[in-house]
């Protein structure tokens, strides 16, 4: 026996955007300030960025996904920029290329006391 009412308000997916308790909820969330970070282990990779870098620097793998990853790094990567990203994966070592898509300051107070930057990027 199904209770699902075909003609009920929930069948046609429509969204009321002018909603005064949507408008409510959605003028909270409005200052949400969200990274990816903190629920995924993060792992500590070298980045060589530019593609005739040589020099490896220190980042921080704090979230991946498909063909995205947020790097914590200490220093700005320029947004378009080409970083190839080196980690040790279970003593293999595992090499990624991506695009910068957006880099800012850390928005976290630890992030701003620590000098942190959080990139997102675009594997290719």
């Amino acid at each position: 026996m199904s209770h699902f009412k075909p003609h009920s308000r929930l069948a046609n997916h429509e969204v009321d955007w002018d909603d005064p308790h949507l408008q409510s909820l959605l003028s909270k969330t409005e200052s949400w300030k969200l990274d990816n970070r903190g629920a995924f282990t993060a792992v500590n990779v070298q980045i060589h960025v530019g593609w005739g870098a040589s020099t490896g620097r220190h980042a921080l793998l704090v979230w991946e996904s498909d063909q995205v990853m947020v790097l914590e790094t200490r220093f700005l990567i320029p947004q378009g920029e080409q970083v190839r990203v080196d980690r040790i994966q279970a003593g293999v070592a595992r090499v990624a290329w991506a695009t910068v898509i957006e880099g800012r300051e850390g928005f976290r107070e630890e992030d701003r006391k620590n000098g942190i930057y959080v990139h997102w990027l675009h594997a290719c």
